[in-house]
Order: C-alpha cells, then structure tokens, then sequence
C-alpha cells in the first residue's frame, strides 16, 4: 500500500468513555479525564455520539482539540433536532446552531458530520434534497464534509445515490449490521460504520474478517470500490483516492478498541 494511500485512511471508535474500556483498554489506574489523550494516541480518529443527543460549549471542543495529537480527527453526529423531524427543508436552524456553536474549535481535527436519520425515515427526493441544501460546503474558510446516515431501505434507489453526489455528501456505509448496506462513493472521502464484533474474538473480529476490512479500506483509499459490498449504482465518480474514515461501532462494544486497532497495526 503506497504511503499515500496509507495516510488517507483513519480508524476509530464511537467515543471514549465506556467503562468496560477500563482495564481492558485503558491501562489500569488511567484517571478518566485522561481517556481521550489516551485513546487519540492508539487509534487515528473517534466519532462523538454525544453531540447527536445535546450542544457542547465551545471551550469543550476546543479542550479536545488541544489533548490529542497532531493528525487526528474527530467527526460528529449532527444533533438529532436536525433530522428527526417529518420535513427535513425546516430544519435549518438546528443545522446552523451546531455548525456555528463551536466545532470550528476543533480547528484541522473537524472531520466528517454524520447526519443520522431514523430507521423509519423513508427516502422522498424532495425531502431529502430539501436537507441537503441546508448543509454548507465550508464556513468562515473552513471546508466541511457531511454524510448521510440513511437506515430504510427506501433509500436503496439510483436517485438517491445521484442527489448526494450532486451535493458531494457521503453516504456512510453500513456493515455487518440489520441496516440496509449502500456501498456507493458519492464523494471524495468514505464514512463506513462497521457494527460486527463480537465477545468470541479477542480482537471483536476473525483475523480473516480484519484482513478483509484492511482490504476495502485499502482499495476505497486508493480510489476503487470494493467488489464485495453491497452498491445500488455499479459505478463511481473517476478518482485518484480517497480519504477514509472506518468507525468500529457497536456490536460487541468491549472488543471494539481492539478491533480498531488491530486494523491500524494492518494498515500500517
């Protein structure tokens, strides 16, 4: 895998705090307030599932900013107010309070927003292009990236998958999971959540199921598509790579650090 392709994808977890994470993953006698300056140091990047559910202050983000390394990224879940809601078009001021309520503080660790949606929420062209028109390219100079969590199986047309590239907005990639699985690349980076761990492997996956993970983040970096998922569309933009962001979520939680790291010992 050429450095390049190597330096475009970043590994994680759903947050930081857990504490079946403690003594398993953070060494014993960590004190909690240290667990991110920690956890940034083994893996590349971490989503926070806290700003789904409520606001944080400014000050926050930037505190995280300032307690991890050089090179890591944090990507948010866009606030729940945002797409829970029956006519996506009215939620602009939602989208526009979180967006200017301090993320700019994470300053080059801001990576992707994942805008998560309901599993009841179905797919309506209208609606749905109603919501992405609400999601700015950059702000105050700063590019944003924005992807799209869809849970319905309505979602599963060419339609959609032509409207979020029209917008450049990823569509995260479900895996090993009940959700509906939309592989396309609708962007110039790929957000995959991968929810198949499982307390029977020591590392939450078989070897043979990291290295098949290694693979496809390794061929989605180098600008391909994986043959082995599954897409609703059977091409791509033309691309010469693309940065990827693969979060271990879920499934077993306890065996999820170690799984995300086994696969960055693979990439690396």
């Amino acid at each position: 895998m050429p450095s390049e392709a190597k330096q475009r994808v970043r590994v994680g977890i759903g947050g930081w705090t857990f504490e079946p994470w403690r003594g398993t993953f953070y060494p014993d006698g960590l004190i909690q307030k240290r667990e991110l300056e920690y956890a940034s140091r083994k893996l590349t990047t971490i989503e926070v599932n806290g700003t789904f559910y409520g606001s944080q202050k400014p000050e926050t983000f930037a505190k995280w900013h300032d307690e991890t390394p050089d090179g890591f990224v944090f990507a948010l879940k866009g606030p729940r107010y945002a797409t829970n809601r029956r006519v996506l078009a009215e939620g602009g001021e939602s989208v526009e309070r979180f967006l200017t309520g301090g993320v700019l503080e994470l300053k080059d660790k801001l990576g992707p927003i994942n805008w998560q949606f309901a599993a009841t929420k179905q797919f309506d062209p209208a609606d749905f292009e109603g919501f992405l028109k609400l999601l700015p390219r950059s702000l105050d100079g700063r590019t944003l990236r924005h992807a799209v969590e869809v849970r319905h199986d309505s979602f599963r047309t060419p339609e959609f998958i032509d409207l979020a590239r029209s917008y450049g907005v990823a569509v995260i990639t479900a895996a090993d999971s009940k959700y509906p699985q939309i592989a396309d690349a609708t962007a110039d980076f790929v957000y995959a959540r991968i929810m198949g761990t499982t307390e029977s492997d020591d590392a939450g996956y078989s070897p043979a199921a990291l290295d098949a993970w290694t693979g496809r983040a390794r061929r989605w970096a180098a600008g391909d598509i994986p043959d082995d998922l599954d897409s609703v569309t059977s091409s791509a933009p033309h691309t010469a790579g693309r940065d990827v962001f693969l979060y271990v979520i879920s499934g077993f939680k306890e065996r999820n650090p170690a799984a995300a790291t086994a696969l960055i010992e693979r990439l690396g």
